[in-house]
């Protein structure tokens, strides 16, 4: 989804550079032939209480400068998603999808074509900055190479990586797994574009949404699980040392504190897909077992700091010549033009780019 920047505090990274993002990603898709569908999003709230937070959370869409954010009843909610059921919805026009993997393919044929290399499978052992020689050198599985500086965005791995260069301890990544279904083929027309919970600050994620992607399948959710290995994609992943490394890590054990009984809810609807589907049905009542089709599953990065808390804004460290982006949560996809723009900005200037 290429957000619009309804939820993001005013004046953060997350909330500037996904605007500019999302201006930069939709020039690009124009001019590379990639489709985007601005379809936009209905944040819906399911009584009163839900309903005075999703006015707060229009003032904040105002404040970011978004224009076209409605407030909308029950009778123009079921003109823009005619299954849904709500007290109020908050309809943001802007909000669009795309296949974020063609634009990946997108940037990856651009740097080959201005002459970078692409390397895939290539394990970086290390990094270290050459003091000496104003250079980083990497160590890979297959050899090493020599570069005039580097910027890490290294995802699940970010703080492993960046501390390994000589960045701070703090934050660390926390895994989380999101678990989706895909609507069956047959009852697609549920779901007209995207339909979304109305965002509740106590509680670290979302919680179940609809997306109707570009070539017209539609995902249900994600929920938000601990994930027990760094890549932890499927349920029976298990890395008993990324485990050992989380127990460690203080933030963890306060985040655990924190939100353990969420914690506890997320891998009740992990583990029952009855459940996962009357959180699914509060949205859309007509929905049935037998709509729920195929399974997968992401892994959200998410940064934790010492005190437990999940990281919200972009994060990036510089150390010398190696640039660590440490913390880069949804929207980063829709921002990632406008994030390679800041990172380029400033922290780059000054420090050479052409490998040595």
């Amino acid at each position: 989804m290429v957000h619009a920047g309804l939820y993001y505090t005013p004046g953060s990274l997350r909330a500037t550079l996904c605007q500019a993002g999302g201006r930069k990603l939709r020039s690009y898709c124009g001019t590379r032939g990639i489709p985007f569908d601005q379809c936009g999003k209905l944040v819906v709230a399911l009584d009163d209480d839900e309903a005075q937070s999703l006015r707060s959370l229009q003032a904040r869409a105002i404040e970011n400068g978004l224009t076209g954010v409605r407030l909308v009843g029950p009778p123009e909610m079921a003109e823009i998603e005619p299954h849904v059921q709500g007290v109020l919805g908050l309809f943001s026009p802007s909000t669009a999808v795309v296949d974020f993997g063609q634009v990946a393919k997108a940037f990856a044929n651009d740097i080959v074509e201005s002459g970078g290399t692409i390397r895939l499978g290539a394990t970086v052992q290390s990094l270290r900055a050459d003091g000496e020689g104003g250079v980083v050198r990497a160590e890979l599985d297959d050899g090493e190479i020599v570069f005039g500086s580097v910027v890490i965005c290294a995802g699940l791995h970010a703080d492993r990586l960046a501390i390994s260069a000589g960045d701070l301890e703090d934050p660390r990544i926390v895994p989380f797994r999101g678990e989706y279904f895909e609507l069956i083929e047959s009852r697609r027309a549920l779901v007209r574009a995207l339909i979304y919970p109305v965002p509740k600050p106590r509680l670290p994620f979302l919680g179940v949404h609809f997306t109707r992607h570009v070539d017209g399948s539609v995902s249900i959710g994600p929920n938000a699980v601990l994930a027990l290995a760094r890549e932890g994609y499927r349920r029976r992943q298990i890395e008993p040392a990324a485990i050992l490394e989380l127990l460690r890590y203080e933030g963890f054990r306060k985040m655990a504190r924190t939100y353990w009984a969420s914690g506890l809810s997320e891998f009740a609807g992990s583990a029952s897909r009855r459940l996962y589907l009357r959180r699914a049905q509060r949205y859309i009542p007509e929905l049935e077992a037998s709509d729920l089709g195929n399974r997968s599953a992401g892994i959200r990065a998410q940064a934790v700091d010492r005190h437990g808390r999940l990281v919200d804004d972009f994060v990036v460290h510089r150390r010398g010549s190696i640039i660590a982006v440490r913390n880069a949560p949804s929207p980063a996809a829709t921002a990632s033009l406008a994030i390679a723009s800041y990172v380029c900005d400033n922290f780059l200037d000054d420090l050479p780019l052409i490998s040595a």
